[in-house]
């Protein structure tokens, strides 16, 4: 079950399947919040709180009553969305957990007359972005920024209509 993230505590409870999930990555890629403090593993329930104030819709993926997944999706403008935060916990993954809300985003992103999503990723981590592409998205430019240990790939997927 996949619903949007409302209450106070399911707000707590992202941040730490969100956490969670992205510590995985900040071990392989050596991310500290010296050295990366924005990155997803260190983000702080103010953080997370902000998004929601500032309009980006926070969903969690439950199972069994357990929050196993997150994702946030954010409206740019009438064309463009933008997915970020997509989340499974580590005992959860390679169950189509994260394809599942990744298409719940789709449709989401569909009814509401979006055209284009899209995502920024570490550019080394390969697997990560390969699956993407399996996703349909494709690259589309990569950028390093001062304030990162990494290269930022860009990928975007266009909605079927």
């Amino acid at each position: 079950m996949i619903k949007e993230i409302i209450s106070d505590k399911e707000l707590s409870d992202s941040v730490e399947v969100i956490r969670e999930s992205f510590r995985t990555v900040a071990e392989e890629f050596n991310l500290t919040p010296r050295n990366c403090p924005t990155h997803p593993s260190f983000i702080t329930r103010a953080a997370l709180a902000e998004l929601r104030t500032k309009g980006v819709r926070l969903f969690g993926m439950f199972r069994e009553g357990l929050q196993v997944g997150f994702i946030a999706v954010e409206k740019s403008n009438d064309d463009l969305f933008y997915i970020e935060k997509l989340s499974v916990l580590p005992g959860y993954r390679h169950h189509s957990y994260g394809g599942q809300l990744l298409r719940f985003a789709f449709d989401l992103i569909k009814a509401d007359g979006g055209s284009v999503v899209s995502i920024g990723i570490i550019d080394g981590h390969a697997v990560l972005k390969q699956w993407y592409k399996d996703q349909g998205f494709q690259e589309k430019r990569k950028q390093h920024f001062d304030n990162l240990p990494f290269t930022v790939c860009f990928m975007e997927k266009k909605m079927e209509r």
